[in-house]
């Protein structure tokens, strides 16, 4: 679209005049000439520049789903969208015209706000975002620009910019996602999936704005903001008065916890029978008396005084006003996080009941319990739905390791639980055993950390995790593994949650006695807690993280592989291992064609790209690529397309709950090749919600513990030690961690003549990279990235209600 004037979008609707242009688009004051010269606002969407012709295609595609979805909702707080059309090439939203100007503008001439007009913007803002969440839409970028202040009402603005600039984003892996990181909750800087808690938080930090006259969080640059919204409660109000309660319920950092719609609704409605009309509450004691700013003006409804040179529109701020937000945010690093899809279901949050602490994993993806094979099989924990933030307070729960956030702190300290076991006291017998075989009562006491989700949906796995590395210290302890030293695990609880990984790594590395961590289980936490311990010299050794980006660099998928985290290493592979690994797999059982779908997640594009290059290094033809929302359940036109492709599999990048009706409905267009998928379809829910996934394959990253003696013999070690939870599949990977560490100290002290010196903690990295020892998962050695050499995965295929192991594996061919 160009600058001059009087040119024709869709034949109907003609440019008057430029009112505003930003990063993302720009707004135009229109006619349409149909409807007898209606003014309309004309919002054209600016593609990045760069964009191949499909990473476009496909960006438009999404965007005008999701524009079409905004044309449902009909409220008078939410824009009107009137069409949706294409212009040369590009998205073109066609709105009501809304004169008024942005509440970033009425802030900025007049300052910080009065606590009830404050009040009734968020009510209002509140009532369109409940609207629009019954719809199944998630806003994703509420801030001050995007509320309107209209003469007769308070109107929210571009609905689904944020998620175009993140779907920009993917396509063009520009390693940025456009967003204002002021306004954005801990999960969605995490990349989790958006959900009606990522809205309540930005409506919190946007009022928190108006009536403090600043955002909850200010740093001097992009990383110091985001570690500071992951790490650091918001400042307390000062002018908030009777609005501080509830900002302090919206800007909750847990979205478990944070406040629900409804209950959210009644505190505002509170403050508005409680604070009269024309009160100057910015005094921050919402007393009566002093006439507001602007006159006294009565409900916020009303215009907005103020100079302006050109009427604002929906979006249609000037550019002044469109870019005075926040820098651009930097992506999650490359790996699961999610991530990030569309709209999932209504929210009912505000409901009488109160929900439970509980931890936000990026995305569902816990191993479920395979069926049993020869031998002792080990329970895996719990397997859960996805949590979409919407329905009930504590919905089933499942890990996944996926997403990443930006670095933190040490010199940030947080509550948590500390606890401390001594599995060998100087006066007991070491480990409970028959004496003579552990160490001598003078030993040295060293402690090895471990964090893992300990409380929460994913507590289950957490306790397997720490309870194989109990075992491997009493192990260590009973057999008198290091002469002269005695271990000890002293275990923190993530509860899943990134924003205590920094925390915990400042906890642990205060213990002078402590010489390295285990865990944690999330690539979410580990992208707190790793930098942290690095930054202190402390190694660790993670049994279950599988984000590249950790070991590689934020450049490896470009090719571009360093070391960030010289003390960091792990047990188990990553995803880079498990689309080429599939690939090998299906060209073996004779297929020679397939279809490849990913959710453009950076897991997901991860899988596919992996598996694409190997398949056509193998000689298979790729017989379509396509990329879906993974919130959408309708793939009736894909599953039409594979069919009509002749393929004879089909590999999808992503999660179960997109890949269950993909599956689905493969099958009933008749579509009998398998479809298969990496661990994020490998759940028990995806059997649950495709009875007819039967011949469906997915990858595991690891091997059963069965499949080995020595998996064999730390299952029973580990039943006959009474452990109330099972070990699941990460405790085994879990235990040779924890050898790792005992293996170091041990090489360490014998570099010292037996004995442990003042500087052990900084030696121990050193002493891990050269490891090679037999554990109970196979041979344990790292690479000079940190990851583990043996590196074996799994296929299963599901069989009559269940995953049944097809095959095992190196990672490499």
């Amino acid at each position: 679209m160009t600058e001059h004037n009087h040119e024709l979008i869709a034949g109907r609707y003609q440019l008057v005049e430029l009112i505003g242009q930003g990063g993302m688009g720009r707004v135009w004051r229109g006619l349409d000439q149909q409807l007898f010269g209606r003014e309309v606002a004309v919002k054209e969407i600016l593609f990045p520049p760069g964009m191949s012709d499909d990473d476009r295609a496909a960006l438009l595609r999404r965007f005008t789903g999701e524009a079409r979805a905004a044309v449902t909702l009909s409220h008078p707080g939410v824009i009107t969208v009137h069409d949706v059309v294409e212009h040369r090439g590009a998205p073109v939203i066609v709105m009501e015209l809304v004169r008024g100007r942005s509440l970033a503008a009425a802030i900025r001439s007049e300052g910080r706000l009065p606590v009830r007009r404050v009040a009734e913007i968020g009510a209002a803002v509140l009532d369109a975002l409940t609207e629009a969440h019954t719809a199944r839409i998630v806003h994703r970028d509420i801030k001050p620009d995007n509320v309107l202040l209209a003469k007769d009402r308070v109107v929210l603005t571009d609905f689904g910019i944020a998620h175009l600039a993140d779907a920009t984003t993917k396509l063009s892996h520009s390693g940025m996602v456009i967003g204002t990181p002021q306004y954005m909750p801990p999960e969605q800087l995490d990349g989790k999936r958006p959900t009606a808690a990522n809205d309540l938080w930005a409506l919190g930090a946007t009022l928190y704005h108006a009536v403090e006259g600043h955002p909850p969080f200010e740093a001097e640059g992009l990383h110091a903001l985001a570690v500071a919204v992951f790490t650091r409660p918001h400042r307390p109000p000062v002018h908030a008065g009777p609005l501080a309660p509830v900002l302090d319920a919206l800007l909750t950092k847990d979205p478990g916890e944070r406040v629900g719609a409804a209950e959210a609704a009644e505190m505002l409605g509170a403050v508005l029978a409680g604070t009269a009309p024309g009160a100057d509450a910015s005094h921050g004691d919402g007393r009566a008396g002093a006439p507001e700013q602007d006159g006294g003006r009565g409900p916020v409804s009303g215009p907005v005084s103020g100079p302006r040179s050109a009427p604002d529109a929906v979006a249609g701020r000037s550019p002044s006003e469109e870019q005075a937000s926040a820098p651009t945010m930097p992506k999650r690093l490359p790996s699961s996080t999610p991530s990030v899809p569309t709209p999932t279901v209504a929210d009912s949050a505000g409901s009488a009941a109160e929900p439970a602490p509980r931890p936000t994993p990026e995305r569902p993806k816990a191993p479920p319990v395979p069926a049993p094979t020869d031998g002792p099989s080990p329970t895996v924990g719990t397997t859960a739905r996805p949590e979409d933030g919407f329905g009930a307070a504590v919905g089933r729960r499942s890990l996944t390791r996926r997403a990443t956030v930006l670095g933190t702190s040490l010199a940030v300290l947080a509550a948590g639980s500390l606890l401390t076991w001594s599995l060998t006291r100087d006066d007991d017998t070491p480990g409970g055993g028959t004496g003579g075989s552990g160490p001598a009562a003078s030993s040295v006491t060293v402690r090895i950390g471990v964090d893992a989700p300990l409380s929460g949906g994913l507590a289950a796995m957490g306790a397997g995790v720490r309870n194989s590395a109990e075992l491997a210290v009493r192990t260590a302890n009973e057999n008198g593994h290091v002469p002269g030293v005695t271990f000890e695990i002293t275990a923190v609880d993530d509860a899943a949650d990134p924003a205590k990984g920094a925390a915990n790594a400042a906890r642990l590395v205060d213990d002078d006695q402590l010489v390295g961590v285990v865990g944690p289980v999330s690539s979410g936490v580990a992208a707190t807690l790793v930098p942290a311990l690095s930054r202190a010299g402390v190694v660790n050794v993670s049994p279950a993280n599988t984000n590249p980006a950790l070991t590689l660099g934020t450049g490896w998928a470009s090719g571009t592989r360093a070391r960030p985290y010289p003390t960091y290493f792990r047990t188990i592979g990553t995803d880079v291992d498990q689309g080429p690994f599939a690939a090998r797999h299906l060209h073996g059982t004779g297929k020679t064609k397939v279809y490849v779908v990913d959710d453009a997640s950076a897991h997901g594009t991860t899988l596919t790209s992996g598996f694409t290059a190997e398949w056509r290094r193998l000689g298979g033809t790729v017989v379509g690529t396509e990329q879906v929302d993974p919130a959408e359940r309708d793939f009736a036109g894909l599953a039409l397309r594979v069919r009509s492709s002749g393929a004879e599999a089909v590999y999808f990048g992503g999660f179960y709950d997109a890949a269950a009706p993909l599956s689905r409905q493969l099958r009933q267009a008749g579509v009998t090749a398998p479809l298969m998928g990496g661990d994020g379809v490998f759940d028990q829910q995806y059997l649950t919600d495709n009875p007819q996934a039967d011949g469906d394959l997915a990858t595991q990253i690891g091997a059963p513990a069965t499949e080995s003696a020595a998996g064999r013999d730390y299952l029973d070690r580990y039943r006959k030690a009474g452990y109330s939870q099972p070990p699941g599949w990460y405790g085994p990977y879990a235990y040779d961690a924890t050898w790792a560490v005992i293996e170091a100290v041990k090489a360490v002290a014998a570099t010292h003549e037996g004995k442990l010196a003042a500087d052990t903690r900084k030696e121990l990295p050193r002493a891990v990279g050269r490891l090679s020892f037999s554990g109970v998962t196979g041979p344990v050695a790292f690479d000079g990235f940190g990851d583990a050499v043996n590196r074996p995965l799994t296929v299963y295929r599901a069989d009559g209600g269940s995953w049944k192991a097809v095959t095992t594996g190196p990672a490499a061919p």
